[in-house]
């Protein structure tokens, strides 16, 4: 399922609910969180599917590149989507 999104309501990870999915657009973390996280492969361009999360909601499970990686949804709030989705 995609999320489409308003141009300008910048939208992040941490919006998406389970199963729906949105293209990377940027990341907005210190450079050395940013580095980890593309070599993760959060890397813009790249679609990322929400998955299961914690009891409680945080983290949450997101799925990219064929890989599951938990995130806190601190950090998820600074990964932004593209908008304009299908």
């Amino acid at each position: 399922m995609q999320l489409s999104f308003n141009k300008d309501a910048g939208h992040t990870l941490r919006d998406l609910k389970e199963g729906q999915s949105g293209i990377l657009h940027s990341l907005d973390l210190p450079e050395a969180l940013s580095h980890r996280l593309m070599e993760l492969g959060f890397l813009p361009g790249m679609e990322v599917t929400a998955a299961k999360a914690a009891p409680g909601g945080d983290p949450r499970v997101f799925r990219v590149d064929g890989a599951e990686v938990a995130l806190r949804l601190e950090t998820a709030s600074h990964l932004y989507l593209t908008p304009g989705l299908k």
